[in-house]
């Protein structure tokens, strides 16, 4: 049994299902204990659209170091326009504004990696480059935009099952399905390989560009399909619907467990991060703390379990 827990608490996606739980207990025993079931549920409601970018982001800093995906926040609030364009406020235009988000996101993603490609240039700053035309495409087009979502479509993204919402279900049903996709397929293979040695899995027959293309274009349809989910969720797109996701994204994939040297990813720990972010933000609230302490203690956070993980793999070596 002891043997049993030491393997448990071995794996890195634990941590953050502790860092979840105690900051969830901190909040109730704050609150004399009221609200701590409505409080998982809003937690599990919104952390599913930190996991939806937190994989594609994952799949993305896993490639290796300098791998960054910066132009999600805006991917996300201009398909979220697109989205509600295309639906027009119809249940039979759903499917259709799903698809066409999720066409935006990914044109967003393999032109992302044709900059990096053609110009030869860091991701950070190809990513970071074509984020501001992104959101100068999406203030033209999506500025005022007061299009509410189709009624049925709305209510499916707010729809919960005894109390567990039912994105969060589908969600998890996702990530189950992206955790064997790169431990168990070809292309995650080689995602891993190239994080842990490029030149290497170069000569071992990997084709990298086209694999990095994938990966790119991976993360910008997942952004695309979270600016979606966030119009039906919110009742309406907006240009700064995904504002938050640029560093929530990062920070999943880092408290999560992966990697960010690249070569080693961990889906499960992004839920946990997910929700210990988002639990963090309700206590912070619960007391009062200002926004600007919660980016502080959110980056603080950040730096602190990447030197601990750094830590870890020098005492390995």
């Amino acid at each position: 049994m002891i043997d049993g827990a030491n393997k448990l608490f071995a794996k890195p996606w634990i941590w953050s299902f502790i860092g979840s739980f105690l900051v969830w207990l901190a909040a109730i025993l704050f609150t004399g204990g009221y609200g701590a079931g409505g409080m998982i549920t809003a937690a599990l409601s919104l952390a599913v659209f930190t996991v939806v970018v937190g994989v594609g982001q994952m799949f993305v800093i896993t490639l290796g170091p300098g791998n960054v995906d910066l132009s999600l926040p805006a991917n996300i609030g201009l398909a979220s326009a697109v989205a509600m364009k295309v639906m027009n406020g119809d249940d039979s235009m759903v499917a259709v504004g799903l698809i066409a988000a999720v066409a935006c996101g990914l044109a967003i993603g393999i032109v992302n990696y044709l900059l990096i490609w053609a110009l030869r240039i860091p991701p950070i700053i190809a990513t970071l480059s074509a984020s501001f035309i992104i959101q100068s495409v999406d203030i033209s087009y999506g500025r005022g935009l007061q299009i509410k979502p189709p009624p049925g479509y709305a209510d499916f993204a707010n729809m919960q099952v005894f109390g567990v919402p039912i994105l969060a279900i589908v969600t998890v049903l996702f990530t189950i399905g992206a955790s064997i996709v790169l431990q168990r397929t070809v292309y995650g293979r080689s995602v891993l390989a190239i994080g842990q040695n490029i030149r290497a899995a170069r000569l071992a027959g990997i084709r990298v560009g086209w694999t990095r293309l994938l990966t790119y274009a991976f993360s910008g349809a997942l952004g695309g399909l979270n600016g979606a989910l966030l119009a039906g969720y919110f009742r309406g797109a907006n240009v700064d619907i995904g504002n938050e996701y640029l560093l929530a994204s990062i920070a999943v994939v880092v408290i999560g467990g992966t990697s960010v040297a690249g070569g080693k990813a961990n889906v499960p720990g992004i839920w946990g991060a997910a929700l210990f972010l988002v639990l963090l933000l309700t206590m912070l609230n619960t007391f009062g703390v200002s926004a600007g302490v919660r980016l502080l203690l959110t980056g603080l956070i950040i730096v602190v379990v990447i030197t601990a993980a750094g830590g870890q793999q020098k005492a390995i070596r």
